[in-house]
């Protein structure tokens, strides 16, 4: 991309500048011996075309909406439209939540995004005795198709898009928002949003599950497959580094881990016979977006560079949807404080910031609170106004890409496109040659688990040495009040909830129940794919926890398996 001689020039001027200009300044020294992100990888003082010599500009870096996407999967980026702005939401009971979405809809929130209490995330009814103290309390709680129907009252689910924050139960969900998309009469096909569904990143990273990896992994394919089928607009898996992130993983780790298992889910589809221009559109991915500003931008670019090279290098991908990486961003939950909370504000928006500069298709900013207890009101209201003003008011959204051919930026980009493409290397050589089969591996064996230990470990160590400055916590700490007002569920909100499923079971026709259970089952049994049975179980008031029971009767509850005696 440079002249060599204008390179020798330049390296000629920098050492004439190192000798004159910066070391009579570095006898006054520098606020630390060594500069690192937050992932501790070491950046340089300063960067020139020398840093980027061996970049290519077309095959590296290019032009919005062209392979390799490094500037981001749409020409046009946010001069067309901004990102979804879609903020989490879900508490106590169905009918809380559903106030809280129509509060975020009249406040401009252009996409739902619904959390789950632990019950509905675990695959328990709000009855089970496992559920105790639980409903309601993180999320809202989701038991029958009835649950679904009071969370989407008054909304027209074919204009909206919504996200189903959830894993094990996932596919059940899935089949609620169908049976209330037949029922509002919205044609399948266009409905529209985002089932996480990422098992293999709970074994990985999150810790939730029923059934042991390999069938879970099969019923993620199962929803991929259906999805191809009937809900073409629908993404029914969100391929999710924010929780591998969450655990303490460094940036590369977080970028490698969500690839390969997204990489994985293509392998098993193309195992099963599906096309892989048919899968690859339909896969979406979330990352998380943590205060090192530079270094967050260059793990987007740097994803979207080995994922378009990947799917066509590895995958034989034609469509220029499968080459694109699309992901959502959520801001660093494990960044805030519950020590001066509103300092969260200012983290959160440096994050955002480092979501749109680097490409997010949409974002969730987390409100300041959020250390402390579920969020306030007024905290979400800030949280979506500091996504409405960088969109309107910072002039981020009117550049696309606008820190590429930054030297910092695309040496940053390089040397993030390098460590990660070392891990799903390694990764895939664990499965002599299958990722699938060597995230599987990984998994049994422990490597994703040590490997984010170790980053989380040493992070804290820099944490408590003081090397990493969390403000407020190890410096610039203050007297303050540590019970602030917060958002406290309705401790009725079980009762309410256990009365509206005892209401369900009375009314439903229990032998409609009993033979879609039996169907799913024998489904199971006969390796079919589970969805279209799912469906019929949730049209009749199946519960959650009945559905689940029939997968563990089957494949034995993963627990057991990793519990010791």
């Amino acid at each position: 991309m440079f002249d060599q001689h204008e390179l020798a020039k330049i390296s000629e001027q920098k050492a004439e500048w190192e000798t004159e200009t910066l070391e009579p300044s570095l006898e006054r020294g520098e606020r630390k011996d060594r500069f690192a992100t937050v992932s501790n990888h070491e950046v340089d003082r300063v960067y020139t075309p020398a840093d980027i010599a061996d970049i290519e500009f077309g095959e590296d870096i290019g032009f919005p909406g062209e392979e390799p996407y490094t500037r981001g999967p749409y020409p046009t980026m946010y001069r067309g439209r901004t990102w979804t702005m879609r903020q989490f939401a879900g508490f106590g009971t169905a009918e809380e939540t559903n106030e809280r979405f129509h509060y975020l809809i009249d406040e401009g929130q252009t996409g739902l995004s619904t959390a789950f209490d632990m019950p509905s995330l675990m695959g328990l009814d709000s009855d089970d005795p496992m559920s105790l103290g639980e409903v309601g309390k993180e999320g809202v709680a989701v038991d029958t198709l009835r649950d679904m129907e009071v969370l989407f009252d008054g909304i027209d689910i074919s204009d909206v898009s919504t996200s189903f924050t959830i894993n094990p139960s996932a596919a059940v969900i899935y089949a609620m928002y169908i049976a209330l998309a037949d029922d509002q009469g919205v044609p399948r096909e266009e409905i529209r949003g985002t089932l996480q569904n990422d098992m293999l990143k709970e074994y990985i990273a999150q810790k939730e599950w029923v059934i042991p990896p390999r069938p879970a992994l099969s019923v993620v394919t199962d929803t991929i497959e259906y999805a191809v089928e009937e809900t073409p607009k629908f993404y029914p898996v969100s391929v999710s580094g924010y929780h591998i992130r969450e655990a303490g993983s460094t940036a590369a780790q977080e970028a490698a881990f969500t690839l390969a298992d997204g990489f994985a889910y293509v392998e098993d589809c193309l195992d099963r016979g599906l096309g892989i221009d048919d899968v690859a559109p339909l896969l979406s991915f979330f990352f998380n977006s943590h205060n090192s500003i530079f270094e967050e931008v260059a793990k987007f670019r740097a994803s979207r560079r080995i994922y378009a090279r990947v799917m066509d290098e590895w995958y034989d991908a034609e469509s220029p949807e499968s080459k694109r990486l699309k992901f959502h961003t959520q801001t660093a939950g494990q960044s805030l404080t519950a020590q001066q909370p509103l300092n969260n504000i200012v983290r959160v928006t440096i994050q955002a910031l480092a979501g749109v500069f680097g490409g997010t298709q949409s974002l969730h900013t987390n409100s300041f609170d959020e250390a402390l207890a579920l969020p306030s009101e007024k905290a979400v209201r800030v949280a979506l106004r500091t996504q409405q003003i960088i969109a309107d008011e910072s002039g981020a959204a009117d550049i696309v890409d606008p820190l590429g051919g930054s030297f910092a930026i695309e040496k940053l980009t390089n040397e993030m496109e390098t460590k990660i493409m070392a891990y799903i290397e390694e990764i895939k050589e664990m499965g002599d040659g299958s990722v699938r089969d060597g995230v599987l591996d990984g998994i049994d064996q422990g490597y994703f688990h040590r490997e984010i230990q170790d980053a989380s470990y040493e992070y804290q160590q820099r944490v408590e040495e003081g090397e990493e400055v969390v403000v407020g916590v190890n410096k610039y700490t203050i007297e303050e009040d540590t019970s602030p007002d917060i958002l406290k569920i309705d401790e009725g909100t079980r009762e309410k909830q256990l009365e509206r499923l005892e209401q369900v079971k009375a009314d439903r026709d229990d032998d409609a129940v009993e033979e879609t259970l039996d169907a799913l089952s024998e489904a199971i049994g006969e390796g079919e794919n589970v969805m279209p049975y799912i469906v019929d179980a949730v049209k009749v008031y199946a519960t959650m926890g009945e559905i689940m029971q029939v997968f563990e009767d089957h494949h034995g509850s993963y627990q057991e398996e990793v519990t010791p005696a």
